[in-house]
């Protein structure tokens, strides 16, 4: 039976590829508490590899689609109206199930590059690749949802403050920048940390979708389901898996708790709103 100390040196990074541990996972009775909470915690990379980059890159998509949305221009307006309709009007898991099958259907090699002296293949194959391929649909699906919550923040923001700019001379860009987007992001904020947890928790649907774990290299729950049916006792590894995302939501709502105080700072503090973490049950 491994130590805890040996089982965070074969396993601690394992999940990111048989390269970086162990090459066989540990099965029946060679499996212990230490293995299931190291290899468990391994797989949460790629949950915060997703949450990180999906948010991160959603939030300046999201930003985007709201301001066509909001804009008076049709031809900004229809297509924002219309990706914020379809992806928050499927559901997610059909969303993975769909991404999958197109990028399965586009052929390995779409074209060459040339750069005169060399020329370069491009291939498609990486996209049905979790990494990638699951990365893109939770961006566009988190894009969609928060460019609503960014909507329903610009169209909140009160009349009184644009006037403000307006007889200070501010106008374009600068009203935007100075007057129109804090107000929007100190709106929106409660309701977006509510979106970032959920987006977090989502990442489990990976395991569940068509993109397939390449060489063993899975998210948490990917270990959680292994160590379940080699065990045959999901009473140890799914309590394991719900304690790493407890513990990584508290760190969300500090961290965004952080950011919206922040954003608040010119409040008084009894003004100041508080983040309030609300659970969304159904999507």
């Amino acid at each position: 039976m491994r130590t805890c100390a040996e089982s965070l040196s074969e396993y601690g990074l394992r999940a990111l590829g048989r390269e970086f541990g162990a090459t066989l996972l540990p099965k029946g009775a060679d499996i212990s508490l230490c293995d299931q909470i190291v290899l468990i915690g391994s797989g949460m990379i790629w949950n915060l590899y997703f949450a990180v980059l999906a948010v991160a890159l959603g939030f300046g998509l999201a930003t985007a689609v709201a301001l066509a949305k909001a804009s008076p221009i049709r031809a900004l307006r229809a297509p924002a109206n219309a990706f914020i309709f379809v992806f928050r009007g499927s559901p997610l898991f059909i969303q993975f199930f769909f991404a999958y099958e197109a990028f399965q259907q586009l052929p390995r090699v779409t074209g060459t590059l040339d750069l005169g002296l060399v020329e370069l293949s491009v291939s498609t194959s990486w996209l049905t690749r979790a990494w990638l391929g699951a990365l893109i649909v939770l961006f566009l699906n988190t894009s969609a949802y928060t460019a609503e919550i960014f909507y329903g923040a610009l169209r909140s923001v009160p009349r009184g403050d644009l006037e403000a700019a307006d007889a200070y001379g501010l106008s374009g860009w600068a009203r935007f920048r100075r007057i129109v987007w804090p107000t929007m992001l100190r709106l929106a904020w409660p309701s977006y940390t509510n979106e970032a947890i959920f987006l977090f928790h989502a990442t489990t649907l990976v395991f569940f979708s068509g993109f397939p774990a390449w060489q063993q290299s899975g998210d948490a729950l990917y270990y959680a389901s292994y160590f379940a049916q080699q065990t045959f006792n999901p009473f140890v590894a799914y309590p394991i898996i719900a304690a790493y995302f407890i513990l990584a939501t508290l760190g969300i709502i500090a961290l965004y708790g952080a950011i919206n105080r922040r954003l608040n700072r010119h409040l008084p503090r009894e003004a100041r709103p508080k983040l309030r973490y609300r659970p969304q049950f159904i999507r």
